[in-house]
């Protein structure tokens, strides 16, 4: 049987754990700590660029961006305006350089250029070329995996070049909605409508409403707290708060009562008629006898001549003007 040890008494006034030369040497260990770590995220000279292809071979061997240049030197000179340069300059000429993508080069180059011993994003996979570029951008672009075009196995580099860019910010083959066009034919045709969001004029783009690599949501519309944001952004009349608030807005959003690319109807509407829209949810209040109303109606006032305020109001629960 084990005797209890007695506790050690502590003078009157002294706090528990007050101990000055325990303190010290912690706090010179963090401090010792966070130098190493400092020492270690620092660049070293010689050391691989980053990315997933520099990630898979030694330090030694790569051979750097010089040594590529002489014989890829139009490839070289178009690099010094790439925004890969830039973030390659940012981490002392240890970034992302050529062989950040392409993988380390000394077998390459002692083949005497053999093809075969260098990663090519252009004969690769789409899957091999995701995973190259996600070893940087996966942090911007996690939901890339899930999203309709990496599940259609459109890459990366269906959307951008990072050699033959004509857009330079984000390295895009082409402008928008251009570049979209190319596979989206059918939303090419709505924005031909007689109303229509203005994205062939320029003053709407299609990254405005959608993040292509990927959300959480349908058809990649952006992800937001409120989901009707990305329409409000622009339309911040209908915003709100209000103290009556349309159950229809808050329920189905926007596209419940309106085609956001292009419609033959005014407002983007979905239906030509506003009363046979509204009737979709208020058949029982069109044919009450107190609006003298019957649901379908062609030859009666627009519900909205009278709910004027129906995106939500602040004076009147029927959104009555």
């Amino acid at each position: 049987m084990h005797r209890q040890r007695p506790m050690a008494q502590l003078p009157s006034g002294a706090v528990p754990g007050n101990k000055p030369a325990l303190r010290a040497c912690l706090m010179f260990l963090l401090g010792a700590g966070m130098v190493c770590a400092t020492a270690m995220g620092a660049a070293a000279p010689g050391a691989k660029p980053a990315g997933s292809q520099a990630k898979e071979a030694p330090a030694s061997d790569f051979v750097g961006s010089e040594t590529c240049a002489t014989c890829h030197d139009e490839v070289a000179k178009g690099f010094a305006s790439n925004p890969h340069t830039k973030i390659s300059e940012m981490h002392g000429k240890s970034g992302i350089t050529c062989e950040g993508c392409h993988g380390a080069g000394r077998a390459h180059v002692e083949g005497g250029g053999d093809t075969t011993k260098i990663f090519n994003p252009a004969k690769a996979s789409a899957k091999d070329v995701d995973k190259t570029c996600l070893g940087c951008h996966a942090g911007a672009h996690p939901n890339f995996e899930r999203s309709p075009h990496a599940k259609a196995n459109v890459g990366c580099t269906g959307c951008h070049s990072v050699h033959a860019s004509t857009e330079k910010e984000h390295l895009l083959k082409a402008s928008q909605p251009k570049l979209c066009y190319q596979c989206h034919t059918e939303t090419k045709a709505s924005f031909d409508m007689p109303f229509h969001h203005k994205v062939n004029e320029g003053a709407v783009s299609c990254s405005d409403c959608h993040d292509v690599h990927g959300t959480f949501g349908n058809n990649n519309v952006k992800s937001t707290a409120d989901q009707n944001a990305i329409c409000t952004k622009c339309h911040s009349e209908t915003r709100g708060p209000f103290v009556y608030e349309h159950a229809a807005v808050k329920a189905e959003g926007c596209v419940g009562c309106h085609t956001p690319h292009g419609s033959q109807n005014a407002r983007l509407l979905n239906m030509p008629n506003i009363n046979t829209l509204c009737n979709q949810c208020h058949s029982q209040v069109a044919a009450s006898t107190v609006h003298g109303m019957n649901s379908g109606s062609q030859e009666l006032a627009p519900c909205t001549s009278c709910h004027t305020f129906i995106h939500g109001s602040n004076l009147n629960q029927a959104f009555l003007r």
